[in-house]
């Protein structure tokens, strides 16, 4: 196997994928960051990266390549599209695909690129832009150990946990799935609550200080309803991530014949939500199309 030469890609600079590739920057790494906006890009070349705008010249010479992107149709674009670094690849280097999937597309995708001597380790994150760029991921992966012992320097510099869950990519993205239920449905049921305490004409701050301590709370209410409290929306992880996510749980659930009734109710809001123009906004706008629903009042609202 290649040995690590301490230099990695990170295809993908959005909220995630640019916390990790200045966490690697500041831990001594030799990275390359690919993304389309030129500004991001920039962002990561004052932190003292390389950064290109196609996937394969940032990927040359790397022997691993973490892809941060939102799903299998971005993922096989930047393995085997125009300008993709599957060819670019050397044996026994390691593809890191943290995107939220199908198991059955991470199995894919796995079969293509290890006919080419190329590692792939599904190895979906969590825990936001926060834990990103502080190096605090939460990292579920499943493959090869031959993939773990090449992306492992790596996973060492970006997450706390790194969960091995098996030796065939596809558990990574099951456990990633089932992460994402919950949390889907702890959102929702933050924004309806906070929504609620605002129709009754409650003071927000202080249900939120009471919640946070009782057992009602949840780390999603913790973490998302300051952003309700200040009225701001701005995307740290946009309502469109969970109508794909909850959407990939339904089609789970349809599979395996398994009812999925609470994810697909919270499914519904964020569908409302993308419906009503938020799609892009911060997934705590659900607090928002109830507040429109029932004609509550939350912070910032001047209608």
């Amino acid at each position: 196997m290649q040995q690590n030469t301490g230099k990695v890609a990170v295809i993908g600079l959005g909220s995630m994928g640019l916390g990790i590739a200045k966490t690697l920057v500041r831990n001594g790494w030799d990275v390359a960051g690919c993304d389309l906006s030129a500004s991001v890009r920039e962002h990561l070349i004052e932190a003292g990266g390389a950064a290109y705008d196609v996937p394969d010249a940032a990927a040359n010479g790397r022997s691993v390549v973490l892809s941060v992107v939102v799903n299998a149709r971005q993922t096989e674009t930047i393995l085997f599209g125009e300008n993709g670094v599957a060819d670019g690849m050397a044996p026994g280097s390691v593809f890191v695909s943290c995107a939220t999937m199908l198991p059955d597309a991470v199995r894919a995708l796995a079969a293509r690129l290890e006919e080419r001597g190329v590692h792939y380790l599904d190895a979906p994150i969590s825990g936001g832009a926060k834990k990103a760029a502080s190096g605090d991921l939460s990292v579920m992966a499943s493959g090869t150990a031959e993939a773990f012992e090449c992306a492992g320097p790596v996973l060492a510099v970006i997450a706390d946990k790194v969960h091995s869950l098996g030796d065939r990519p596809g558990a990574g993205a099951s456990v990633k799935m089932i992460n994402q239920l919950l949390a889907g449905v702890h959102i929702a049921a933050a924004c309806e609550a906070m929504a609620l305490a605002a129709k009754m004409e409650l003071d927000l701050e202080a249900v939120y200080k009471v919640i946070r301590g009782s057992a009602g709370n949840s780390w999603m209410f913790e973490n998302r309803v300051p952003h309700i409290l200040e009225g701001d929306y701005t995307p740290l992880s946009a309502v469109e991530i969970f109508v794909k996510d909850l959407g990939i749980v339904q089609d789970i659930a349809r599979t395996n014949h398994f009812p999925a009734p609470l994810s697909a109710a919270a499914l519904q809001m964020y569908l409302a939500a993308a419906g009503a123009g938020m799609g892009k906004d911060d997934d705590a706008s659900l607090a928002r199309v109830y507040a429109q629903l029932s004609g509550a009042q939350l912070p910032g609202d001047d209608t």
